[in-house]
């Protein structure tokens, strides 16, 4: 049996941006903004995230920036491709799993082959919507 193509890491909250669960990037952000976690365990995130937001593609549906209240208006959600590059990306997420972890922040790793209909693709990762 194939391992299936895609991953997501996604919290239990849901956007009111997608109407899907949070994602794990969106779900530590969200602490962050609620000041749940400490301030030291905000600069593991940050450095963690960081190394995302230099490494990896930034989906155009995203807009500019996680600050961009206009951006994503079709409500698009991203999965890791469950590939090579995939395990990378678990790898650099340990940290920010570990936050969750620490301070009892529920979430899944959800492994699937049926995504949606796909509006974005890189190496890494796909943008996608409902195919309905």
């Amino acid at each position: 049996m194939n391992s299936p193509k895609y991953l997501r890491i996604q919290g239990r909250e849901t956007s009111w941006i997608t109407k899907k669960p949070l994602g794990v990037f969106s779900l530590c952000w969200r602490q962050v903004q609620n000041n749940i976690f400490s301030e030291e365990d905000k600069a593991k995130f940050v450095e963690a995230n960081d190394w995302f937001v230099q490494n990896l593609p930034y989906p155009p549906f995203y807009g500019e920036n996680n600050d961009d209240a206009d951006a994503n208006t079709v409500g698009a959600i991203t999965y890791f491709k469950n590939n090579a590059n995939g395990a990378a990306m678990l790898e650099r997420l340990a940290p920010m799993l570990a936050l969750l972890d620490k301070y009892q922040i529920p979430f899944d790793i959800v492994y699937t082959d049926s995504v949606g209909k796909i509006l974005y693709e890189d190496d890494f990762q796909v943008g996608v919507i409902d195919d309905t």
